[in-house]
Formats: C-alpha cells, sequence, structure tokens
C-alpha cells in the first residue's frame, strides 16, 4: 500500500471513529445499557445496524487495506447519519471513484433558477457531469422546445443530439462540438466507473448510436468550456452563440451554461423566437 493511500485509511478509520462516537444509542433506537466507556455506539452495535460483519467493519476503522462496495458505504451512512458533505468524505476516503447520488441527486439550490430567469434574455440551463438537464429559463425553453418537453429519462443533451435524426436535431456545427461533448463525458466517467446509472446510460447510448460508439472508443477527454454553438432555427435562421459553462457547488458535478450571442442578428433571432413559441423550431427540412 503507498503511503498516500495508507494515509488516507488512517484518516477513514479517524473519520469513522469520530462519527460513531456522535451517535447515542438513544438516537438509533437502542437501549442506552450499562457501563458504557463512550457516549457513542460501540463498532458491534454499527455493523449490526449497517448490516455488516463486525470483523469486517473493524478492520475498516481500522484502517485495514480491504475493498468495499459503495452499497456497503451507503449502509453505513446511513446507520451514522451522515449529510451529504460528510458521505462524499467518506467514500473520498475509501478511494471510492464517485459518490453514487443520495435520492434523484438533482436537487438544485432554491437560488439557482432564480439566476436563470435573471439571465434573460440569455437562453441559459443547467446540466450535471452527464448532460442531463436539470432546469433552464424561458430563453432556453424557446431556443430548445423539443429538449424540454421530453421524459426525464431522454431528456439529455448527448441523447438527443445523437438520437435526434438530422432533420429533427438544431446544431448545425455538429462534426466539431459532437466529439468535444464526448470527451467531456469521458471525464466524467472516469469518477463514476463503478455507478451503475452512468454505465448503463454509456451503454444504451453506444447501442442506439454507433456514431457515438465511435467517438467514445476514442477515449478523448476534454473539460467543460466557452465553445462556439450554431444552431438553426425553421423560421428564425441560424443562431450563433458563446457557450460559457460554469460550475455549481451544488449538486456536485453540476454547471450552468449560459449562450450569449455571437452577434446583433443572433440576438435579434432569439428575441424573435421567445416572441413567437408557437413556430416550430426544428423542420423536416432542417439540416
Amino acid at each position: 500500500m503507498t503511503t498516500h493511500a495508507r494515509a488516507r485509511r488512517v484518516e477513514l478509520a479517524s473519520f469513522l471513529r469520530s462519527r460513531r462516537d456522535r451517535i447515542t444509542p438513544a438516537a438509533v433506537g437502542l437501549p442506552p445499557g450499562l457501563r458504557r466507556r463512550t457516549p457513542g455506539l460501540r463498532r458491534e452495535e454499527v455493523a449490526l445496524l449497517a448490516g455488516v460483519g463486525v470483523t469486517w467493519y473493524t478492520w475498516l476503522e481500522q484502517g485495514r487495506p480491504i475493498n468495499v462496495s459503495a452499497q456497503v458505504l451507503d449502509a453505513i451512512s446511513r446507520t451514522l447519519k451522515l449529510d451529504e458533505a460528510e458521505r462524499e468524505h467518506l467514500y473520498r476516503l475509501a478511494d471510492m471513484p464517485s459518490v453514487p447520488a443520495a435520492g434523484a441527486g438533482t436537487v438544485l439550490e432554491p437560488e439557482t433558477q432564480l439566476i436563470l430567469d435573471q439571465l434573460s434574455p440569455l437562453p441559459a440551463c443547467v446540466y450535471n457531469g452527464r448532460y442531463d438537464l436539470l432546469a433552464w429559463n424561458d430563453a432556453y425553453a424557446a431556443l430548445f422546445p423539443n429538449m424540454i418537453s421530453q421524459p426525464s429519462g431522454t431528456r439529455n443533451a448527448l441523447w438527443q443530439v445523437f438520437i435526434a435524426k438530422d432533420c429533427c436535431s438544431p446544431m448545425v456545427n455538429r462534426k466539431e462540438e459532437l466529439p468535444q461533448m464526448v470527451a467531456t463525458l469521458r471525464a466524467g466517467f472516469g469518477r463514476h466507473l463503478r455507478d451503475p446509472s452512468w454505465t448503463d446510460f454509456v451503454r444504451r447510448l453506444s447501442a442506439a448510436s454507433p456514431e457515438f460508439a465511435g467517438m467514445w472508443a476514442t477515449h478523448d477527454v476534454a473539460r467543460p468550456g466557452s465553445r462556439m454553438k450554431i444552431f438553426q432555427h425553421s423560421a428564425a435562421g441560424q443562431v450563433r452563440t458563446i457557450s460559457t459553462s460554469m460550475g455549481l457547488a451544488s449538486p456536485p458535478e453540476t454547471r450552468m451554461v449560459v449562450y450569449t450571442p455571437m452577434d446583433e442578428d443572433s440576438r435579434e433571432r432569439i428575441a424573435w423566437i421567445r416572441a413567437n413559441p408557437q413556430v416550430p423550431a426544428v423542420s423536416a427540412h432542417t439540416h
């Protein structure tokens, strides 16, 4: 075991002991008992409540180099009543590549929608690391009505640009942008190697789109950043924008993306699109 790994295990052991010590038996429905040396839970009680072996949990708390699954860490997290920051810390110390989301894992801070709304007339939205669309403003909705109308399972930018037929995708500069999007997804995937929701998404999209599968196989990686995005509207014409990506503190790995018009014509076209939401964004003749 490397020096870094050993230090992380020592920190994990100390962290688990400190969280165990703060949980009283009464807080988890156990009788206080007699002759307790500490006010917290015993190792045996944590193991019992989490549904793991006492010896295994003891080794974990002693910092031994044992493998641990996300399911077990989740059980320990619930037993020790860890909050989101503590849960993320636990996973990092246990050398897990990602922290699986608790519940839906897509709950945004209340002010995020307010910020998006204040950004109009600039189209703006929030994506997670997998390009799931989590929130948007009215300008984004006007520019991408087909995207926001999707059910939550396929309300994903990558899914839409790869699965939508050429006639129904508003993106013009696909050749430049799609490899960049896939490379950004690949960089995020490295933090979710044991996350079934990520591996299943990549498997399904690879099966549905040979184009995606080919780009995925290159193993290119990239970070989100400012990019030129060009879109074609059926009536308004071409809209040229610069997309600016800004990371959010919560939930983890979410980012706000703002589309700024590159020229006055594009600015006027976005204004027209917002004022005429009944006009289809794409048509059978759009390429």
